[in-house]
């Protein structure tokens, strides 16, 4: 059974990226966590996190270019 958005609150995907980004500096919650693990579905977790992790090396790699070069 599919749960529908609840009017007034983020989509999942948004709901989502703000976790993975928020886990990304290790800071959350324990409130905000229980409420992560009742609403996210872990391939979404998933995917989000390898999509932010290959952009925030690709960001380094060009930061990179650009102080050196």
């Amino acid at each position: 059974m599919k749960q529908r958005p609840v009017p007034g609150r983020p989509s999942r995907w948004w709901a989502t990226v703000k976790a993975v980004l928020w886990s990304f500096l290790g800071l959350r919650r324990r409130q905000d966590f229980q409420e992560d693990i009742q609403q996210l579905t872990p391939l979404h977790v998933l995917i989000v996190g390898l999509v932010l992790g290959f952009l925030f090396v690709i960001l380094l790699m060009v930061l990179v270019r650009w102080v050196v070069g």
